[in-house]
């Protein structure tokens, strides 16, 4: 017997069932998104490798150890899958000069890819919404993205959702914490894990980020970097707590989030909830003002942020929410020379007046067609058979209670039957 090949661990196949609740997830997305005044844009899966060493850190874990990288034998380009979005977004902002012509809100969705273990909430091929303001430089655009979570929870029925934010301040502030950082850590040098002594020189602020349990007490005794900001960053902070206390947002201030991405200043959060064991982060992002400039373009004010789709589906399910896509609304049953032709004229005619139509293929009597009918979540059989299609007519069936008693059936001219089924569904969502 030959072999089955399986899919690529860590990298899942998405079923009907499970891809029509994305789909449902992806329409409210796109919907919260347009109330925001942000667009789409598409971007490639594989970019050149640089930009992700240029932007995201070469002494980070996604660097270092996660990303899927190689060579393209044509051209001995270096490539790799995008672990995140936000570089590439800011590299297609800059190549076709999108921020020149105007300040620019942008989103995307797609596959991003991480070479980890695989967990729940945790893959190698995982999805993202990004979410990036280029060109405002103001605590209001901070707030405004940090608002808009609150409000897509709240549109998908989650709760349970809290918010942590944090500064990093400036380069120069940072420079200053980074010295006293490696001073302190040098006195517990014993006590680091392996990947703590690596960063220790190269990026201190890393270790604050780990999540090595034997490194927790350490940790919690570091310098914190709020203690180094100057007027102009916690002037730019305090900004941001006003307009979530304006809007009524409870937030906790958390001195130990610092992103693990190395472009971040000022504004850094994190939405987090407890419902998901240790993946317990479903949004984050923060301001990354020196990106676009660092990434070959001019100085352009940045803020963004990215959301898991596995994890916020994860937390849907988790909460009792929807699920299931609706069902269509008609399923089309035929039998006959005469019927079957006119039936493909039917489907058509009702699907032009947006109806939905799932048209029986494959043959079979009658009862067996029903059954499928039945099972297929339905609202209403439209049954054609010879008859029916010598009259002009066919026979309108109501397989769900829903104002109309189920089984309940009756005949209705082809050039009525949108209007029918269209008055059934009226007087169902009135009742």
């Amino acid at each position: 017997m030959t072999p089955k090949i399986q899919s690529v661990r860590g990298m899942n196949d998405i079923l009907p069932d499970e891809a029509e609740f994305w789909d449902l997830f992806e329409e409210t997305i796109r919907s919260w998104l347009k109330s925001y005044g942000y667009r789409p844009i598409r971007l490639p899966i594989v970019e050149p490798t640089p930009l992700f060493k240029r932007a995201i850190g070469e002494v980070t874990d996604i660097v270092e150890k996660e990303m899927y990288s190689f060579v393209d034998a044509l051209n001995g380009e270096a490539l790799t899958l995008r672990p995140e979005g936000t570089a590439g977004c800011v590299r297609a902002a800059i190549q076709h000069n999108l921020v020149a012509q105007q300040p620019q809100r942008l989103y995307y969705m797609g596959q991003m890819f991480r070479h980890e273990r695989p967990q729940k909430g945790r893959y190698r091929q995982f999805h993202q919404v990004g979410v990036e303001a280029l060109g405002f430089s103001g605590p209001d655009i901070d707030a405004e993205q940090i608002l808009m979570g609150a409000r897509l929870w709240g549109d998908l029925g989650l709760d349970g959702v809290a918010l942590q934010i944090n500064t990093l301040g400036q380069a120069a502030e940072r420079t200053r914490h980074r010295a006293e950082l490696i001073s302190y850590f040098e006195q517990h040098g014993e006590l680091l894990d392996e990947d703590a002594r690596r960063r220790l020189h190269s990026n201190p602020l890393r270790i604050l980020d780990s999540k090595n349990p034997a490194l927790q007490e350490i940790i919690r005794g570091a310098p914190r970097l709020i203690d180094h900001l100057g007027a102009e960053s916690m002037a730019h902070f305090e900004s941001v707590q006003q307009v979530l206390r304006d809007a009524g947002q409870p937030f906790e201030i958390n001195p130990r989030l610092v992103r693990g991405l190395d472009y971040y200043n000022l504004t850094v959060f994190e939405w987090v909830t407890d419902r998901l064991g240790a993946q317990g982060t479903v949004c984050a992002g923060g301001r990354y003002d020196g990106l676009v400039q660092q990434l070959g373009g001019k100085s352009v004010p940045a803020c963004g942020f990215a959301m898991g789709v596995e994890r916020l589906l994860a937390l849907l399910r988790e909460a009792g929410g929807e699920t299931t896509a609706a069902a269509v609304d008609v399923y089309l049953v035929h039998q006959g020379s005469a019927a079957s032709r006119l039936a493909v004229r039917v489907a058509e005619g009702l699907r032009d007046q947006g109806i939905d139509v799932l048209f029986h293929c494959g043959g079979g009597g009658f009862k067996a067609q029903m059954k499928k009918a039945d099972a297929s979540g339905a609202n209403f059989a439209v049954i054609i058979g010879d008859d029916e299609a010598e009259a002009g007519e066919v026979t309108l069936k109501a397989l769900r209670a829903n104002g109309e008693q189920p089984n309940e059936q009756k005949r209705v001219s082809v050039d009525g039957l949108a209007d029918a089924i269209m008055g059934s569904i009226l007087d169902w969502e009135e009742s």
